[in-house]
């Protein structure tokens, strides 16, 4: 292939990333896999396009002179005597190989659909675990595994794990500074901040995530500068590590890190070894972070090997703080799910599994595997091309668009009617909505519509007719209890008679007294 026919072909096939592209881009998935394998078949057209374009540009650069001398040939030579070399040249390599197949450019871009015949398998279906759902949940068990095999960290639970993965600081399921520089520790947050930025590399894929996380390592960098990494300041004085007490009486040890009750426990632990064996090695850490530092011009710039080593560790640290503030979402939805499943049978985990793996299977379009081409799948799809929901007994849909069980349906009273003629004859499912419809905009807008303004009093109250009985009493008995302000102050006359303040003032008026 000449220079010219290869800039031409790459100038196509730039032409067909970019229509590509659009046609993936144009249709909006429905499902969460469905969207995330699009933008990963989008990121990977881009990743074409860019190495397309390197190529070209190469080209047109032209910088050992074989374009120009291919264009000068042309435009000099016999542009026959060109033509049939290039021809000949062409049926001696069909020749060669009979059994070529050629390439149909047009479709080597489309959107592979199931009614073309061919099953083209989805990319996140080798990207995510189980325990991931297509980039919705974390899977940290592994990183709770290897956190419980720290020494001196509490033996926390997967999900109280979940809450306090990115707080480092000790007593919150972080470790004290002196026992943070071993290596299992570093490994251990070099294994959190590499499946944390993994996850958001897949979840992902169309976003400069190298900018973000060069965002990262700039901040981190002007913040150790300044000393401002929270946990990581240079120990400098008694006082360096201090923090503010829970209470009044609350002491702080800097030595142990670690907060006492009142004075009389934090002196009583001063005797003791592991105090002793903690301030001996944070002196020899503020020994070492100074000394280096006052040894003359030759050691005048010298950093210790301990701050190098903090450094290390409060990099991995910083970044898992960053990476999890930007994916909160993840993980609040990772947190209940891990509380949904914990809440369901063997029986109920092992049918969600099976759910998960089917839908992994299936081929793009929910076809099944065979792509919508038997009529039994055809018949089971809807018209939205989704699958129908056996649902006999018309249970209430979970979050995942499936019914609820039905041991579910009977604990919470779903199957009990509690129609409510206020709000205009609406009828709730279930004793628990029917409590809560009360303090809605539902219920009050239709006592308001009845001139009812103080609703805390008709709780439990469905009928109109009994709200305005109700209503008509209240007001009736806070007339009879009104008391009149004028027959509350007593007035005395001249002659010792007592009498109310508004009798006294009209007598006065027609001067009788």
């Amino acid at each position: 292939m000449g220079i010219i026919e290869e800039q031409r072909y790459l100038h196509e096939d730039l032409e067909r990333l970019e229509q590509g592209i659009a046609d993936r881009i144009s249709e909006e998935p429905k499902h969460i896999r469905d969207r995330l394998n699009r933008d990963h078949e989008i990121g990977q057209l881009l990743d074409q396009i860019q190495a397309q374009s390197v190529k070209l540009f190469d080209i047109y650069r032209d910088t050992d002179g074989q374009r120009s001398r291919e264009i000068q040939s042309i435009g000099t030579g016999d542009p026959f005597e060109e033509f049939y070399s290039q021809l000949k040249g062409a049926r001696e390599h069909h020749a060669k190989y009979p059994n070529e197949q050629a390439e149909n450019s047009e479709v080597r871009y489309r959107v592979k659909k199931p009614d073309d015949g061919e099953i083209m398998p989805y990319i996140v279906d080798r990207l995510f675990t189980g325990e991931e759902g297509f980039g919705r949940f974390f899977d940290l068990h592994t990183c709770h595994e290897s956190y419980l095999n720290l020494p001196n960290v509490k033996r926390l639970s997967y999900l109280q794990y979940l809450e306090v993965f990115d707080n480092f600081s000790p007593g919150h399921g972080g470790l004290k500074r002196g026992d943070k520089l071993t290596d299992q520790y570093f490994k251990y947050v070099g294994e959190l901040a590499g499946y944390l930025e993994s996850f958001m590399r897949r979840t992902r894929p169309l976003e400069n995530l190298d900018k973000v996380f060069l965002g990262f390592d700039n901040d981190f960098e002007t913040a150790w500068e300044k000393d401002e990494v929270p946990g990581w300041q240079k120990e400098e004085g008694t006082n360096g590590t201090a923090r503010e007490p829970s209470t009044a009486d609350a002491i702080w040890c800097d030595d142990c890190e670690k907060e006492f009750k009142n004075e009389n426990v934090y002196r009583s632990h001063l005797t003791g070894r592991k105090h002793i064996k903690a301030a001996e090695a944070r002196k020899a850490r503020r020994d070492d972070e100074g000394g280096d530092g006052t040894n003359g011009s030759t050691n005048g710039n010298k950093v210790s090997a301990t701050r190098l080593k903090e450094r290390a560790v409060a990099e991995r640290e910083y970044r898992v703080k960053r990476l999890a503030a930007a994916m909160s979402t993840e993980r609040g939805d990772t947190r209940v799910n891990v509380e949904r499943r914990q809440g369901m049978t063997e029986r109920e985990r092992q049918q969600e599994l099976e759910n998960i793996m089917n839908l992994s299977y299936s081929a793009p379009g929910g076809g099944g595997m065979h792509g919508g081409a038997d009529d039994e799948d055809g018949d089971e799809d809807g018209d939205d091309g989704e699958e129908k929901i056996y649902n006999p007994l018309k249970l209430p849909l979970a979050w995942d668009g499936k019914p609820i069980p039905f041991w579910l349906y009977r604990l919470h009273g779903l199957g009990v009617e509690f129609p409510c003629e206020i709000c205009g004859n609406f009828v709730y499912m279930g004793r628990r909505a029917f409590d809560k419809h009360f303090n809605e905009a539902r219920h009050v807008h239709g006592l308001r519509c009845l001139g009812i303004t103080n609703t805390s009093l008709f709780r439990d109250i469905t009928s109109i007719e009994e709200a305005v009985n109700l209503w008509d009493k209240i007001q009736r008995e806070a007339k009879k209890t009104k008391v009149d302000e004028g027959s509350v102050v007593q007035m005395e006359d001249a002659e010792g008679n007592v009498m109310p303040e508004k009798v006294y003032y009209d007598l006065q008026k027609q001067g009788l007294l």
